[in-house]
């Protein structure tokens, strides 16, 4: 999957992300996200840094500090309409799953040097078209 769009229509209370298949049949996953993710997404997708690191930008930058890689992030599953996902770590200690949150995952792929992928359940993909 690769990030299609990060919106924000004002005056939502949210942004929305678009994910699709970087393959055939090119399905899109959508799902809305808080509007400091959708900033901070905006910024990571085009490369950009704030005057102050943000949150994101410094977790990102602590990573690298520590020889931690992300490896991929998985949106694996929703409940209650709200997508949960898993963030792949390597680090000399091994592989490491933690729980997190799809915009956080998202913008940690996209901040790396080389972007980590981003997988999605199939259930999921079908479930959105």
């Amino acid at each position: 999957m690769e990030l299609l769009d990060v919106t924000v229509t004002l005056p939502a209370t949210h942004g929305e992300v678009q994910l699709t298949e970087t393959e055939s049949p090119y399905r899109v996953l959508s799902f809305p996200i808080g509007l400091a993710e959708a900033a901070s997404l905006a910024m990571a997708r085009d490369g950009s840094a704030g005057a102050r690191p943000t949150t994101h930008e410094l977790f990102s930058e602590v990573l690298g500090l520590v020889n931690v890689d992300v490896i991929a992030l998985r949106i694996t599953a929703r409940s209650e309409g709200t997508y949960l996902a898993e963030l792949d770590l390597m680090s000399q200690r091994g592989r490491e799953v933690i729980a997190c949150r799809p915009s956080d995952g998202l913008i940690l792929c996209l901040r790396q040097t080389v972007t980590a992928p981003v997988l999605v359940n199939e259930l999921l993909l079908d479930l959105a078209s």
